[in-house]
């Protein structure tokens, strides 16, 4: 039986005593590419920080591939919100990106070339080969979340877990990343990602988590990222759209995992 790239069991979280997340049990698939979806303060970013234990649960566990954490922290990477990232810190584009392969190198030592080579291809893939030694701090939002994006390719990880990895880029670099995370998906790697643009979770991603403090449902989009979930996720009042949510048909698959 193959396990699923993350599985949460009874997943609760609560910051000065007020309830995040309540009683959380879903499990992404071993491959592809999940949005987690859901209004303001439903707990998205929390989910995926309490998974990877940078915030304390209350109650239950999260497993990567049937394992915890501690034992396979090579095969998972994680971006997160580019807001929460200090980008005064005095490191080029190419040593930033050079941090995804320290896990696998070894700390507290220098990359060996083939090591820092690797880094540059990760830049070269989200098309920052040309800024690898530029300041991070010189450079746009956009191009941040690129060098950010890369790091997390350094590492070579079967499942990524990205916070927003969309939020505030601008439609270049969406669909630069969008064809980074298509090409892991069809590679058979998972990434899971906090996504708030429902316009276009269809186009994206295969699968989907509707999440409001607790579980409201999961699974294909095609079955599950329908007006009613929605409703229900985010109390029946939908946020604007600029488009329809699009409807697509059961077992129906996006254009790119065909490809």
């Amino acid at each position: 039986m193959i396990e699923p790239a993350l599985e949460l069991r009874n997943l609760s979280v609560a910051y000065r005593e007020a309830a995040v997340l309540r009683r959380v049990s879903w499990a992404a698939p071993a491959s592809g590419l999940t949005a987690i979806v859901g209004p303001n303060g439903a707990g998205k970013s929390t989910l995926l920080k309490a998974s990877l234990g940078l915030v304390p649960r209350l109650t239950g566990e999260a497993l990567f591939f049937g394992q915890p954490l501690s034992a396979v922290r090579r095969r998972v990477g994680y971006l997160p919100q580019r807001a929460s990232v200090d980008w005064e810190f005095p490191a080029t584009a190419l040593q930033v990106a050079a941090m995804g392969r320290y896990p696998r190198a070894g700390w507290f030592r220098p990359l060996p070339r083939a090591e820092l080579e690797r880094a540059r291809a990760a830049l070269a893939e989200v098309g920052m080969a040309d800024f690898a030694e530029r300041q991070i701090g010189q450079l746009s939002g956009g191009q941040q979340q690129r060098v950010f994006l890369a790091r997390a390719l350094a590492l070579e990880a079967d499942l990524y877990l990205m916070d927003e990895p969309f939020a505030g880029v601008d439609a270049a670099t969406e669909r630069a990343i969008v064809e980074v995370l298509h090409r892991l998906a069809r590679e058979g790697r998972a990434v899971v990602a906090v996504h708030h643009d429902l316009a276009t979770v269809a186009e994206y991603f295969t699968e989907v988590c509707l999440l409001n403090g607790e579980l409201v449902a999961a699974g294909p989009v095609a079955t599950t990222f329908t007006p009613e979930n929605l409703a229900r996720a985010y109390g029946g009042r939908l946020p604007m759209l600029d488009r329809p949510v699009p409807r697509t048909e059961p077992g129906a698959e996006p254009a790119w995992a065909a490809a």
